[in-house]
């Protein structure tokens, strides 16, 4: 079973993907979801707030697909770097305080409602920033599921005190450990010497033919042990690497398996 999920932001947060796409984010998630259609599945697209503020007329053609469920993503994407920065700091926690974080919640939740009529129901934070008041505030919100962060072992939703699940990406993620874009060889020798970045699948980074050959393999052996998959892919990231060659190979594959939104991860554990 595979849960395959994307983060989609609004154009003017101007990351470094979005400076290198000729087209808007939202719209290689058009494109993307064109391919879904094709191959029949199903996919949760987490999208940050402003999305639906300033680009709602691309929004309005994704949002409304079956094959789509809608997750938060925090209103603007900690656009306030220097805030976030100064509190992770001070108190090692980079979504801010329990308030600001409790506002960024709701103020996500209510424009999507606004914009589609529909409650959401699952969540990503924008880098996969989790703080210590996550699983709080978001129970508090609604949000019955969390999928924060990076970890092999992580085989199915785990359930957390507070009544929320928690369940995050077990399959190497694309974005982080993809050559693309921005993130040439020279830039990515930089980024780890700065941050000594590294996560459950390492610190490599990798050319999108050999990235996908390693999706395939640990998606087909999570499938022989029955174990649920849940898959990043960025959309624009996709774009960028070269124009969707190499996903068609893992949606293709990903057409043979069955597909769930995440929210049916938590009826199954009702």
């Amino acid at each position: 079973m595979i849960c395959l999920t994307g983060d989609l932001h609004h154009m003017s947060l101007n990351t470094g993907n979005q400076q290198h796409s000729y087209i808007s984010e939202m719209k290689t998630a058009i494109l993307f979801l064109r391919l879904l259609e094709v191959y029949d599945i199903k996919m949760n697209y987490f999208i940050t707030g402003k999305s639906f503020e300033e680009e709602w007329s691309d929004v309005k053609q994704i949002v409304f697909n079956p094959l789509i469920e809608v997750g938060g993503h925090n209103y603007d994407a900690f656009e306030n770097e220097f805030f976030h920065r100064v509190w992770n700091k001070l108190t090692k926690n980079y979504n801010g305080p329990k308030w600001y974080q409790r506002n960024d919640t709701l103020k996500t939740i209510e424009i999507i409602k606004e914009k589609t009529g529909r409650d959401i129901k699952v969540w990503r934070n924008h880098m996969y920033m989790h703080g210590e008041n996550t699983e709080e505030v978001l129970f508090d919100a609604g949000i019955q599921i969390c999928s924060d962060g990076v970890k092999k072992a992580s085989n199915e939703p785990s359930l957390h005190k507070t009544g929320i699940y928690n369940f995050p990406i077990n399959i190497i993620p694309d974005h982080e450990h993809l050559i693309h874009a921005e993130r040439t060889p020279q830039w990515i020798e930089k980024w780890q010497k700065r941050y000594n970045w590294s996560d459950d699948f390492g610190k490599e980074s990798y050319y999108v033919e050999t990235w996908a050959n390693l999706v395939l393999e640990q998606l087909k052996d999570r499938e022989a042990k029955g174990l649920v998959s849940n898959v990043i892919i960025h959309p624009i990231t996709m774009y960028l690497c070269d124009n969707f060659k190499q996903v068609k190979r893992i949606l293709e594959y990903i057409s043979t398996c069955e597909t769930v939104h995440m929210s049916e991860l938590v009826k199954a554990k009702s």
